[in-house]
């Protein structure tokens, strides 16, 4: 019994040492796991805390990717809603050199695709930069190309090339923008902050390969696209005095040329032509002259055609009348040692005929009779002296000195033209005051934006002033003045001719160049349009009613006939004849809205009716000839239109005119 109780004694303190060590074990596993649970936390801790910022960007950089992207520079509009200046995607490629793994060959790849040097490419690639331009706007043929040889770090990013359909048409006008978008000249340059594209910034998503996946539009909520502008230019009167312009500067051999027409009613230009062309879409092909907008900035002496001023002038202060009448010296007068000469012999002329002749003689006794306060008053009301207003960053204020400079003989000599300098626009203005009665308004350019500050119509003359200068001009064109080349059938001209001599080299004296002008309003008792030209030096021929009137005629018929304004010729088919009656000598006539596979007969047609069905397939022709009626043409009929419209400008479509039989007897 005593050895059974001890046995029993014993194993309760064996199964308490056993209960004791699993205690212990399961106490060592918690700890452990409570060690690791901790070192987890900590970790954890470690990694949000402290890492968590720069792993997040690290992420950021593999899912999600920043993208740009740049507004659509705004359009240029002319007023009849042809678009003249806008904007085309375009791809440019760039390069990231740090992910090129072989610069010489890619440099090899690009330079067969894109035509660059391979030197130049294989020295940008080999840098260190993490962005390198490589070409900008390419072409579509390029980019796919590229696309196809899928290099490693050669990207494609889509840009705005500027482009202008129109090609050279009103391209000093414009001006031009350079490869980033910017507005360097003209209109580009005086809008480009407002036509300037924003810019938005956007983030996508990308997938484990890369790809981006644009799931929303987030950032691109904003409007990033440019304002718009809208001139006053016509495109098919700016097309038409551009051909004109041209015609005159070539036919006469002259340097350059300029053409303007206004809207006499709200003075809002219509066509500013100048000649030789510039493209705006290659300004890097041009020469600066070239891109020069010379209504606004050259300077020259108007010669004759600053003499319509000192008339009315001397009218206004009742220096004359225009039956009043002077001595024209029989052609030669000398005045303080120098002399002043006529291209005719004239004596005894009423002040009516020495503006009808041109008597530079005459003129000048009107403007020592007025004197020079008075004639200086009166060009400064005109804007001489000052920017025209357009906004232009190019206008110039000519060259008008104070009346306490002049002399008895430049007080003379600017009376006819000489001895001041002036800017075609300066000239416009200065005519549409007399075309409105007296009236100085301001020449209008820009139609949207409107101008912050529009000057308030001023009364230089008296109405009878204006209308007895106009009536005198009407006596320049329609009786046997000095523009008379200018006359149109049917229609009522003031006109007014220029033949002014260039100052020579060094400023010193005059040399041999000649300035041609002719400005024409029309109609004349009470114009709605205002024409002006001027060339630049022509030869052999230089005056003004030579050169520069058949130019003015041509851009008035074409412009009269665009806003029917222009009456049709004498036994010439009637305007509200059916369209098949007026081509029914047509081998294939033209449809109504002047369609037609091939090019229809033309011939016997009045010059207005021609022009309308032109109009219709937006074809300006050229006209050469006179008389009101079409008696040949090119292309012939039943030939292909000509390419390009009215864009195609020069000898693409000439008519002829003549005197219809009907016409020749009457």
């Amino acid at each position: 019994m005593a050895v059974k109780s001890r046995i029993e004694r014993k194993r309760p303190k064996e199964a308490r040492s056993r209960t004791d060590l699993g205690k212990l074990k399961l106490a060592g596993v918690a700890l452990c796991f409570a060690l690791i649970w901790v070192l987890l936390w900590g970790r954890a801790a470690y990694v949000q805390l402290y890492l968590g910022p720069k792993l997040s960007v690290a992420a950021s950089k593999q899912n999600l990717a920043t993208e740009f992207e740049l507004g659509e520079r705004g359009r240029i509009y002319a007023s009849n809603n042809a678009l003249l200046a806008t904007s085309v995607e375009s791809k440019s490629v760039y390069a990231s050199p740090v992910e090129i793994q072989n610069p010489a060959r890619t440099a090899q790849t690009l330079a067969q695709i894109l035509g660059a040097p391979r030197k130049n490419l294989q020295k940008d690639l080999a840098s260190s930069k993490g962005f390198v331009w490589v070409k900008r706007q390419i072409e579509d043929r390029e980019a796919q190309e590229l696309a196809k040889a899928n290099l490693p770090g050669i990207h494609l990013t889509s840009e705005f090339r500027r482009m202008y359909p129109n090609r050279h048409l009103a391209g000093q006008v414009l001006g031009f923008v350079d490869v980033d978008g910017k507005g360097l000249e003209g209109v580009e340059g005086l809008f480009d902050e407002r036509m300037a594209g924003g810019r938005a910034k956007f983030v996508v998503q990308r997938d484990a390969s890369g790809r981006r996946l644009y799931l929303d539009a987030q950032g691109k909520e904003m409007n990033i696209k440019g304002q718009d502008v809208r001139l006053t230019l016509d495109t098919v009167v700016q097309d038409a005095a551009e051909q004109a312009l041209a015609d005159a500067v070539n036919k006469y051999n002259g340097r350059s040329g300029m053409a303007i027409v206004v809207r006499v009613e709200t003075g809002e230009i219509l066509a500013l032509a100048h000649y030789p062309y510039f493209n705006s879409n290659s300004p890097q092909d041009s020469k600066p002259a070239a891109r020069r907008n010379r209504s606004a900035l050259d300077i020259f002496e108007p010669g004759s055609t600053m003499k319509p001023f000192l008339f009315a002038a001397a009218l206004e202060q009742k220096v004359i009348d225009p039956n009043k009448v002077f001595d024209c010296e029989n052609g030669k007068w000398t005045l303080r040692g120098k002399t002043i000469r006529d291209t005719h012999p004239y004596r005894w002329l009423s002040a009516n005929r020495v503006l009808r002749y041109s008597s530079n003689i005459g003129t000048a006794k009107i403007g020592l009779a007025l004197g020079a306060q008075p004639f200086y008053t009166v060009l400064r009301g005109l804007g001489f002296g000052d920017k025209p207003g357009l906004g232009l960053p190019s206008e110039s204020v000519g060259i008008l000195r104070q009346p306490k400079e002049w002399s008895e003989f430049d007080l003379a000599a600017i009376s006819f033209g000489q001895g001041i300098g002036v800017t075609g626009l300066q000239m416009a203005k200065a005519y549409l005051c007399l075309a409105n009665k007296g009236v100085a308004k301001p020449l209008v350019l820009v139609a949207d934006p409107p101008l912050a500050e529009t000057p308030e119509p001023v009364r230089v003359f008296s109405a009878k002033t204006a209308d007895s200068v106009l009536s005198m001009m009407r006596e320049v064109v329609e009786e046997d003045g000095t523009g008379k080349v200018a006359r149109i059938p049917g229609v009522t001209m003031a006109g007014k001719t220029g033949t002014a001599q260039k100052v020579g080299g060094a400023g010193k004296g005059y040399g041999d160049g000649i300035v041609a002008s002719f400005v024409g309003l029309v109609p004349a008792d009470k114009p709605e349009f205002l024409f002006m030209v001027s060339v630049d030096e022509p030869t052999p021929v230089s005056f003004g009613g030579v050169v520069a009137a058949p130019a003015v005629r041509d851009i008035a018929i074409k412009t009269l006939s665009y806003y029917g304004r222009l009456p049709e010729a004498k036994g010439a088919p009637q305007a509200d004849a059916p369209e098949f009656s007026m081509t029914a000598r047509a081998t294939h006539a033209p449809t109504a809205e002047g369609g037609g596979a091939t090019v229809p007969n033309l011939m016997g047609l009045s010059v207005r009716r021609a022009l309308e069905v032109l109009g219709k397939r937006g074809v300006v022709p050229s006209l050469k000839g006179g008389g009101m009626e079409i008696t040949n043409q090119k292309p012939a009929p039943g030939e292909p239109w000509p390419e390009g419209g009215a864009a195609a400008g020069g000898e693409s479509f000439v008519l002829w005119l003549g005197h219809g039989e009907k016409e020749k007897k009457q």
